[in-house]
């Protein structure tokens, strides 16, 4: 996604929002013409994000790969500013790894700012997605590894993940089932 237009098509073929990183660095003012044309609703910007010193963590681009030199937190105020109404935190240094959401980025993140932020990157148990509502200040959380990935033991469903966010006080809508 590098302009409107892309935002555009995006929308135009069903997609309710449109999170935008690299292209967003690159050019920020791109937050504010997105979210002009299409509300602050359809721009989420996605934040990448490694930890360079405790309670300091730079933005990355181009999928984590390339360093931009600029304050994670500091970025997520800026956006907010210039019109994304969500951010995605995704820690790189947690992606994949099943061992849980980093935590400390996100509740900076959340705490930073006043729209609703999305934990990602690192989910491997219920108890990992609990946590980032609970400790990590967040009001959604990207769950894709948790279902499928090899290295899990047993990959839940998501009527499971509902049920045990529930029975953990996380208040959601439960699993419905075709005949429900």
């Amino acid at each position: 996604i590098r302009n409107v237009e892309d935002v555009g098509d995006l929308l135009r073929a069903g997609a309710d929002k449109v999170a935008i990183n690299t292209a967003a660095v690159r050019r920020p003012e791109l937050i504010d013409e997105v979210s002009r044309r299409f509300g602050s609703q359809a721009m989420v910007l996605s934040i990448e994000a490694k930890q360079q010193a405790p309670g300091r963590w730079e933005v990355y681009t181009d999928c984590g790969r390339e360093r931009s030199g600029v304050d994670a937190v500091e970025w997520a105020k800026r956006g907010v500013e210039l019109g994304a109404g969500e951010i995605v935190v995704n820690s790189i240094d947690n992606d994949g790894t099943a061992a849980g959401y980093d935590l400390d980025i996100t509740s900076a993140v959340a705490d930073a700012v006043n729209v609703p932020v999305i934990a990602s990157g690192g989910a491997g148990t219920v108890e990992h997605i609990a946590d980032g509502f609970t400790r990590g200040g967040a009001q959604a959380a990207i769950i894709s590894s948790i279902l499928y990935s090899p290295r899990l033991e047993r990959n839940p469903s998501v009527a499971e993940l509902k049920a045990g966010l529930i029975e953990r006080g996380i208040p959601m809508r439960p699993y419905l089932t075709l005949d429900s």
